[in-house]
This record gives structure tokens, sequence and C-alpha cells, in this order.
């Protein structure tokens, strides 16, 4: 009898272990799960043409690369986004001379892979300057991966983000671009955070532009609406990094 109950005590407790651990693999599953999803226009941004040639590497890193690159630009997707769907950002940059590429990140979170950056310059060796990028997050992470490869790289640029990492000394110029209209970035935060830039770090506010669409995926929850469209903001922030680092 007492073996009988101390079985069946067993038995709930293994019971309770397992349903908590599909509880917890099921909460899991359902985060990672529910991300922002490429549109049709990110879709056919990925097709190749005559300017620029799209390939997607074994690392899953995606590539934009136009016939002559004059500088390269690493980007790191923002949180929960689906690399594709900053497609026409890295399209548009490549049509202006910048071999681009997305950075994989696993379940599309850049604090998942920080140094996904590392052996991309190598892979190009042609290519002589280079910039990270990052949104939102992963604008956030590629500062931190910067601050820890001081000297690699000619240049950030923050997209709707701010860095933590104290980048204030070092041999890197910075863009920091971001939306007039954007409801999802932390403006506390980033006040909090701008100590850790150099003073004249240019802080780029494109008027009209919201936080979603430097990519194209469609209404983020709490962003502001844009007045201008993806296709405009994205050409405006194209701009401005060509005009940093390949007419400097």
């Amino acid at each position: 009898m007492k073996g009988s109950k101390r079985q069946r005590r067993l038995f709930v407790i293994i019971a309770v272990v397992v349903a908590v651990a599909l509880g917890a693999i099921g909460g899991v599953a359902s985060y990672v799960g529910d991300y922002q999803r490429a549109d049709e226009r990110a879709q056919a941004a990925l097709r190749s043409s005559e300017e620029v040639q799209v390939r997607t590497l074994d690392d899953g890193n995606i590539v934009f690369e136009p016939r002559d690159p004059q500088a390269g630009v690493v980007f790191y997707p923002g949180g929960k986004v689906q690399p594709e769907a900053y497609a026409p950002l890295m399209n548009a940059l490549a049509q202006r001379g910048f071999v681009s590429i997305i950075v994989a990140m696993p379940f599309n979170l850049a604090v998942l892979n920080v140094n996904g950056a590392d052996g991309i310059q190598e892979r190009f060796p042609t290519v002589e300057r280079w910039v990270l990028m990052g949104h939102s997050l992963g604008g956030s992470i590629a500062a931190t991966y910067a601050d820890g490869h001081d000297g690699q790289w000619a240049g950030l640029v923050l997209l709707a983000a701010y860095s933590t990492a104290d980048l204030s000394d070092n041999d890197i110029c910075i863009l920091s671009i971001r939306g007039s209209n954007d409801g999802v970035l932390n403006e506390q935060a980033l006040a909090d955070n701008r100590h850790n830039l150099a003073f004249d770090t240019p802080d780029i506010v494109i008027p009209g532009g919201n936080h979603g669409q430097f990519g194209d995926y469609g209404t983020q929850t709490g962003d502001g609406a844009a007045t201008i469209s993806a296709e405009e903001q994205q050409a405006i922030t194209a701009d401005e990094v060509a005009r940093a680092f390949l007419e400097s």
C-alpha cells in the first residue's frame, strides 16, 4: 500500500513537471513564431536585376551586390522582424554602390547573434570601406559589436536605435537616423544614452517617417502613422548613408 502511494505521488510529480515543461516550450514557440513578416514589396526586392545581384549564402545571410561596389554595409535586422523585410532598403543601398549584407538572426533576434558580422568583410576582399547598420534592436546590437571591434569599421548607422555601449571616443563615423512620427522608439532611452555617442554625431530626422518603414513588414503595434511612403523613407536613408560614406 505504501509503495502504491509513493508510485502515485511520483506519477503526479512527473505529470506536473512534464506539464510545466510543455507549457514553457509552447510559450517559447509562440513567442519566436510571432514576428513581422516581409511584405510583397520586400519579396520583389529580393529578385536580381541588371544593377544588383541578390543571393542567399549558405549561412543564411542575404547579399545585394552591385556591379562595382564602392563600399560595404553589414545590416542587423530589428527584433522579431523577418530579415527579408529589409530587402528594399538594402537594394536601394546597393544601387548607390554598397555591397549590402543582411545578417541572418536566430529566431529573428539580433541579441542571439551579436557577432554575426564576423568574417563578412573577408568574403569581399576588393571592398575596403565597411559600415555597420542596424534597425531598432538590431541597431543597438550592431553598436555593441562595433564597440568590441574598434578600427575595423568606417561607420555605424543607427536606424531608430541608440547605443548602450560607450562609442564617444571610438574611431568610427556614426549616423543616427529616425522618423519624425516614430511611435516605437523609446525617446527617454534615446536621450539617456545620447552621451554614448560623440557630441557632433548627426541626428537625422526624416519628416513624416516612422519606425517600421525602414523595412517593409506592415504596420507595427504602437507605431505612428507615416505621412511619406516606405520607398521615400528608404530612399532618404540610402541617400544619407551614401552622402556620409561614399562622397566624403
